[in-house]
């Protein structure tokens, strides 16, 4: 969602100067090679990879940006005051700044020097699971990265070296739509339940997509705009509530250490055996 809120801004746009704070997110902000290979660069376009922002560089650099639990990017006036948690600025020819803002600091900013970025996406894609909106992304490609783990479904579809980009919110609400309890162990899912995930799941991404986002207390679009999913979520963050299909009420555990909701009557586990 952020990628589509910038992509009418940012290409064609050269960096005029690039400025970092001094507090490390995830790891140390590469100062060095941002200057070096970011800085007087023009950005050709954004590409996304999982819950990473690609800003591809005219010199073939890559600037990777992910936003972890609270990060935000937005485009301000480069003479407006910035935020406490500020923490990469880049200025830009038309006197905009696109700012990163995260106040927990659980994001990342990466540069993959041009000259080893096509090497550096290799091995990066090859590390990241399945692209739920790519065409290989079906109930029987799940079924076999499930192949030998028993591990609780939702956690399966919300691990990256698995699923690319699946999130809590979204995991909760794909398992409701595909009716599969978030415990249910994968080794235990038949054939036609894969392929009710892998239809459910995109189905969820792009309403979101369409929605602008799921909006939390601390999100925003990059266009400073809330998104509206919320309005649509069926089970997240909605114990006690009706069920939307059946009235039952939506009960809420936790699979990971993550909170997680589902309704008991419509995602019942089947009987093992």
């Amino acid at each position: 969602m952020t990628r589509r809120g910038l992509l009418p801004h940012l290409p064609d746009r050269r960096v005029v100067r690039v400025r970092w704070g001094d507090k490390p997110l995830r790891f140390p902000i590469p100062g060095e090679l941002l200057e070096r290979e970011i800085s007087g660069q023009r950005i050709e376009t954004i590409d996304r990879r999982a819950k990473y922002l690609l800003l591809r560089m005219s010199n073939k650099a890559v600037l990777v940006i992910h936003l972890g639990m609270t990060g935000r990017l937005g485009l301000f006036p480069a003479a407006s005051p910035r935020e406490r948690h500020d923490h990469l600025r880049l200025l830009l020819d038309n006197d905009l700044e696109l700012r990163l803002n995260d106040s927990r600091r659980f994001g990342s900013v990466e540069v993959w020097p041009g000259k080893h970025a096509r090497e550096m996406e290799d091995d990066f894609s090859s590390s990241r699971g399945l692209e739920p909106l790519e065409r290989g992304f079906t109930g029987e490609a799940l079924a076999h990265l499930a192949t030998g783990r028993r591990q609780p479904v939702k956690n399966f579809l919300m691990d990256s070296r698995r699923v690319a980009g699946i999130g809590n919110i979204y995991a909760n609400e794909i398992l409701f739509a595909a009716r599969i309890h978030p415990a249910t162990p994968v080794n235990l899912l038949d054939p036609e339940q894969w392929e009710q995930i892998a239809g459910a799941t995109p189905e969820i991404l792009r309403a979101a997509i369409r929605a602008g986002g799921s909006t939390i207390s601390d999100f925003l679009g990059s266009s400073g705009k809330p998104g509206y999913f919320q309005l649509q979520l069926s089970v997240y963050d909605r114990a006690g509530d009706p069920c939307p299909h059946c009235r039952s009420p939506i009960e809420k555990t936790a699979l990971g250490g993550r909170a997680t909701w589902f309704c008991p009557s419509c995602q019942g586990m089947k009987p093992q055996g």
